[in-house]
């Protein structure tokens, strides 16, 4: 139906001249609309995984400040493990450069290793591994709050590792995957959305957040994240977003395998 837009009728031309350019387009406009429409359910799903990817601001601090900080002689605030996440996405980056690329080349014949659609697939899968770690050590710190101890907040290392994996996978090449498949008329628009998934994906946590406190409390009790995580079940918020990213991968894995690609310039001729 959008091919209609680009054909003439009687009621749209006088004089040989468009009457109304909002009723009749040329085929490129209608073909740049078709590329956008093509990108929405993947920019939908970037909007879900950066709303699991904002809880490494939130819980995951949050979940630090209630365990043992003490590493060696060392104390460490809960937030300095944001520090781990940075660390590991500018140790990962070249690795991926230099090796992963090398190898996937080989299986793949893609000169960049992997293609952006994979590349933001494993992502998704990388940040289920976060959530589920995030989980089993929340389960594991209850355990030890019942018995009277600490659990050490090194077990967090993990989680943070598998969400920085999963950035340089998914945001790099969400941002190649938006740029290489936008109309070339509107490249810096489609990059621009690209980011905005992030903004988006932040306040779609807050209303995750606010929608299971209501959900957690309304009959009188502490709810999943109290004040006190120790009465709490902060793993079974942990596990919820482990769900949602499930399903989100599905979601994107069914998008992706029907998405017709742009042939760009650099694409090699099969």
């Amino acid at each position: 139906f959008l091919d209609k837009a680009a054909i003439k009728s009687d009621r749209d031309m006088e004089d040989g001249i468009c009457r109304n350019p909002w009723r009749l387009c040329t085929v490129t406009q209608v073909e740049e609309l078709k590329l956008l429409l093509r990108l929405l359910p993947m920019w939908v799903t970037g909007i879900i995984y950066s709303a699991v990817y904002a809880q490494m601001y939130t819980v995951f601090i949050e979940q630090g400040s209630i365990m043992e900080r003490n590493v060696g002689r060392f104390a460490v605030p809960p937030a300095m493990l944001y520090a781990c996440e940075v660390l590991t996405v500018i140790l990962w980056v070249p690795i991926y450069d230099t090796i992963v690329v090398a190898i996937a080349r080989r299986f793949t014949g893609n000169p960049r290793g992997l293609s952006e659609l994979q590349r933001m697939g494993i992502g998704r899968f990388l940040i289920i591994l976060s959530m589920t770690v995030a989980a089993l050590v929340e389960m594991k710190r209850l355990e030890s709050s019942k018995e009277g101890k600490l659990t050490n907040i090194a077990w967090q290392l993990p989680q943070y590792f598998f969400i920085g994996v999963s950035e340089v996978f998914t945001y790099i090449g969400q941002l190649e995957f938006f740029y290489d498949q936008s109309p070339d008329s509107m490249r810096s628009v489609c990059t621009a959305m690209s980011l905005l998934t992030i903004s988006l994906g932040n306040y779609f946590s807050s209303l995750i957040m606010a929608f299971v406190s209501w959900a957690t409390t309304k009959g009188g009790g502490p709810g999943w994240i109290p004040d006190d995580l120790n009465e709490g079940h902060l793993d079974y918020f942990f596990w919820v977003l482990s769900g949602v990213s499930i399903l989100n991968l599905v979601a994107y894995v069914a998008c992706a395998k029907r998405y017709k690609l742009k042939r760009i310039a650099h694409d090699p001729i099969i």
